[in-house]
């Protein structure tokens, strides 16, 4: 049953770390709201693994740190997922 509780978290997560992500990644992105929560969610997941990893992803209070590592992670993700769809924002030239 922790396992269902693990991945509600990383989707609670992921309504709140996608956009952070999004917007810490410059220029627009043209991704869904839905992409941007399952991209946060994944984000969370591996930033908080990673800060486990690290020794931080337990502190006592607010783990700042480990917030700042998942969006860090999210934002990482975006441009991957981005980059790897083809669903760049066409801006004009000239």
């Amino acid at each position: 049953m922790g396992w269902v509780w693990t991945i509600l978290g990383a989707l609670l997560a992921g309504i709140i770390i996608g956009p952070l992500a999004r917007l810490v990644v410059p220029g627009k992105q043209n991704i869904s709201i839905f992409m941007t929560i399952v991209v946060g969610a994944v984000g969370a997941l591996v930033g908080g693994l990673i800060a486990t990893w690290l020794g931080v992803g337990d502190t006592s209070g607010i783990d700042w740190i480990k917030l700042g590592i998942q969006v860090i992670v999210a934002a990482i993700c975006v441009v991957l997922y981005v980059n790897l769809t083809g669903k760049k924002s066409s801006t004009p030239t000239g």
